[in-house]
């Protein structure tokens, strides 16, 4: 069972007490959140963890009664995009910690680093927790007590959001998956497949329930003759977003058949459904596993199918494309956050850059 000890605790005791210290740590599981973890976690799951839920959303906003105030319109907004809230009834603004500064009228960084651990740690990376969906096979992942459900979580829409998703287009499509496992909850974006089982997605990782399969989607009423095939269902998603957003109107999102893979691994078994179609799209990865697969297929059916990956071939993937970032731009390091010592300066939005929203 996991624990949480103050980190005033830890401030300078003798060498004998670290080590005993640590052996405690090491054998209950005790977590002590640093400042760059609290980044991590998104301002929307911790007021999700809260109970406070958005009243709107626009863009990358999501508008919020004030969690500081009593109001009776939203006017507190958190841009998912830069992780900042700013609170236009008080002028306040800044990042998570800022937010638990006000939230629990305190300047001590470790007691706002414990209030915000306790209501985040479902909401926490893998590299925070024992268990890692990165680092452990499909097969090892435990969904215990599994619930599904509408796709309706603030966090997971705001996250399909960020990836550019139509939110309407992903509620009709995916469902949310509400599970534990070994005794903690989680909650994540569940694909269904053709046998029964959901590819899982969150911000934070990728997994599956099994069986592992492809999606096979097929139009009610006469057979359609074309099959769009894709890699992975946010792929999927991504075009249906692309058409609807082109032309709400008349999208054309049911004119075809889709295959979407879920794994380039799986295409061995779309080959017998593929071939039933005289027009096949093919929207794989611009990467070695992708063009590799998109070739054996040509080889395959000749003209019949379409290489489509050629309208994105600046772009890693369809998702890259509507989100507008070129394999240049991928490949670019990530510029690294400078630690922040100052208690002020943590809980304080820069003054002289000012807050983007």
């Amino acid at each position: 069972m996991r624990g949480y000890i103050s980190i005033n605790q830890c401030i300078k005791p003798p060498i004998h007490q670290i080590i005993a210290l640590l052996t405690i740590i090491k054998s209950v599981g005790i977590y002590i959140m640093t400042i760059q973890e609290a980044k991590q976690i998104r301002i929307a799951d911790y007021l999700q963890s809260l109970g406070y839920k958005p009243v709107k959303q626009q863009g990358n906003s999501l508008w919020y009664k004030s969690p500081l105030r009593e109001e009776a319109e939203a006017s507190f907004k958190v841009n998912t995009e830069l992780n900042q809230w700013y609170d236009f009834g008080i002028s306040k603004c800044g990042n998570i910690i800022a937010l638990a500064s006000e939230l629990y009228r305190s300047y001590n960084v470790p007691y706002l680093l414990e209030c915000i651990a306790k209501h985040t740690l479902h909401l926490h990376t893998a590299n925070h927790t024992p268990f890692s969906f990165g680092r452990q096979s499909v097969s090892k992942l435990m969904y215990r007590h599994l619930q599904i459900t509408e796709l309706s979580s603030p966090a997971l829409l705001s996250y399909l959001q960020e990836r550019g998703i139509n939110a309407e287009l992903a509620k009709r499509e995916c469902r949310e998956l509400r599970f534990e496992n070994k005794g903690r909850p989680y909650f994540a974006i569940g694909f269904p497949n053709m046998t029964g089982g959901y590819e899982v997605r969150n911000r934070y990782f990728k997994g599956c329930v099994t069986p592992k399969n492809i999606t096979h989607i097929r139009q009610s009423g006469n057979p359609r003759s074309m099959c769009y095939l894709f890699e992975g269902f946010m792929d999927y998603l991504s075009f249906l977003t692309i058409r609807v957003r082109n032309n709400p109107q008349y999208p054309r999102l049911t004119t075809h058949d889709y295959i979407i893979l879920n794994s380039v691994s799986n295409l061995s078994k779309a080959e017998g459904i593929l071939a039933a179609y005289s027009e096949i799209g093919c929207f794989l990865d611009n990467d070695t596993a992708g063009r590799t697969a998109c070739k054996y297929l040509q080889a395959k059916f000749g003209e019949r199918l379409s290489d489509k990956s050629i309208y994105y071939r600046e772009y890693k993937d369809l998702n890259d494309y509507l989100c507008d970032k070129p394999l240049s731009q991928s490949a670019e390091p990530m510029k690294q956050e400078r630690q922040v010592q100052s208690v002020k300066r943590m809980v304080q939005p820069p003054k002289k850059r000012g807050l983007k929203m």
